[in-house]
């Protein structure tokens, strides 16, 4: 249903001038708890969308159950105790509401979308949902078997093991150097008591951010809401986390058998204030490689020595952590060139800092392309919400573009001469396996 909506949008160019929107954002108490709600009315489709996001859901904090959030999400897509995956997907289909649940690193997410006259329907089914999840043993065999399946998969999935061997070098010691998914055997060993514990401890009104849009009555969709999630536990705040990544440079190869190298590698990157620096992190990643062709590693690695097909290499700014990384593939014989590649661009980088033309480019770009990735009403609301987690204000994206327009070529190369950490680079490196007798 989402990807309908989705896909009406774009081939109707359906977008609001920001005159038509209200304050997108108020606190709706429940129990007592006040709700932050962001949200934005749109008449121009008749539809809906209601998000709800539960802060603390995430992977981040599956402790030792390594892939539990991802199996609590999972087990709110088989539907309820009383109908079953099979019999409440249908109920869904009939009326066209898409209903699903997913987690990411901090978050547990619930997602429905509805056409505008199955509003009421679509609340009562999701009511159904989180009053009686489908919590028994055989639906969790079922999603055990599913996770595992994919676990297997990934045994041959490259570019996923060079990834999550990065974050294990990287996030040492901490919950961010497990992957989301779990291993095998920590799927395993997770039983229903561990998902009930986990959903109670998450769907709860203090770890709750409601985000919804489309052609609705705000105050009249949170008064039909509040029945549903009044039922909630009041529960508490989830604690938030910040975690560096591993300054001592490091490599590990993984022997496969495989025909390309492929080289992840990351470095830890110092931010004291989003607000003051991402602008500056953004157009450093985009230079440096995030921009595709015309970056430094695309120009220096394919363009100039064609060592790989792609280079890519970004800066992310979150508060749980602030790193860079990237990756590239390339042939077997071409592997240890490619690394000292990566090195020497990222150090001249450093040091030298950019040319004015760079800035230019890269300036006109983000300033061009920036506006029409918030054209649809799911971006928007999306940028919203995570510039709202972050801390920052709502409209931060128009902020930050300002920001990016003054920006002068003495004052951001300072910022780049300012990040000698960078060049700390670790290395995860799937490659060939030694053959017998060579």
């Amino acid at each position: 249903m989402k990807y309908l909506i989705t896909l009406l949008m774009l081939c109707l160019g359906v977008h609001m001038s920001a005159n038509s929107v209200k304050d997108p954002i108020l606190f709706y108490q429940i129990n007592g708890v006040k709700i932050p709600v962001i949200y934005e009315e749109s008449s121009l489709l008749p539809i809906g969308s209601i998000q709800l996001v539960f802060i603390g859901g995430g992977s981040v904090n599956d402790g030792e159950k390594f892939g539990l959030s991802r199996l609590g999400a999972s087990i709110l897509n088989e539907g309820t105790k009383e109908l079953g995956a099979t019999k409440f997907s249908e109920k869904l289909e009939q009326k066209a509401i898409g209903l699903s649940a997913s987690s990411g690193l901090e978050t547990l997410n619930i997602t429905l979308d509805y056409l505008k006259d199955k509003q009421k329907d679509a609340i009562s089914l999701l009511g159904d949902l989180l009053s009686s999840p489908n919590l028994t043993e055989n639906a969790l065999k079922n999603i055990q078997t599913k996770t595992i399946s994919n676990l297997l998969n990934k045994e041959t999935d490259f570019d996923y093991i060079a990834s999550t061997t990065l974050s294990s070098l990287l996030f040492k010691n901490t919950p961010l150097a497990h992957p989301a998914l779990g291993t095998i055997q920590s799927v395993k060993n997770i039983e229903l008591k561990d998902i009930k514990t986990y959903l109670k401890e998450n769907l709860s009104l203090s770890r709750l951010i409601i985000v919804m849009g489309g052609d609705i009555d705000t105050d009249k969709t949170l008064a039909t809401l509040k029945p549903i999630l009044s039922k909630l536990p009041t529960g508490q705040k989830a604690k938030t986390h910040h975690y560096n990544a591993n300054a001592k440079p490091q490599e590990k190869i993984i022997l496969k058998d495989t025909q390309q190298a492929y080289i992840y590698f990351g470095a830890p990157f110092a931010i004291n204030s989003l607000k003051d620096e991402a602008y500056k992190a953004k157009v450093m990643g985009f230079i440096l490689g995030s921009s595709g062709f015309g970056s430094r590693l695309m120009e220096e690695i394919r363009e100039k020595r064609g060592l790989a097909y792609s280079a890519y290499m970004r800066i992310v700014t979150a508060n749980i952590a602030s790193y860079a990384t990237g990756y590239l593939q390339t042939q077997l014989k071409n592997q240890n060139e490619s690394i000292k590649l990566v090195k020497k661009v990222v150090a001249d980088f450093i040091d030298k800092g950019v040319t004015q033309a760079e800035l230019d480019n890269a300036k006109k770009f983000l300033l061009g392309s920036e506006p029409l990735r918030n054209e649809t009403l799911s971006a928007r609301l999306g940028a919203k919400f995570y510039n709202f987690y972050l801390g920052l204000p709502l409209d931060f994206d128009k902020i930050e573009l300002e920001q990016i327009k003054n920006l002068t070529l003495k004052e951001f190369n300072g910022y780049v001469k300012s990040h000698p950490e960078i060049k700390n680079l670790s290395f995860s490196i799937v490659t060939k396996k030694e053959e017998k007798g060579k």
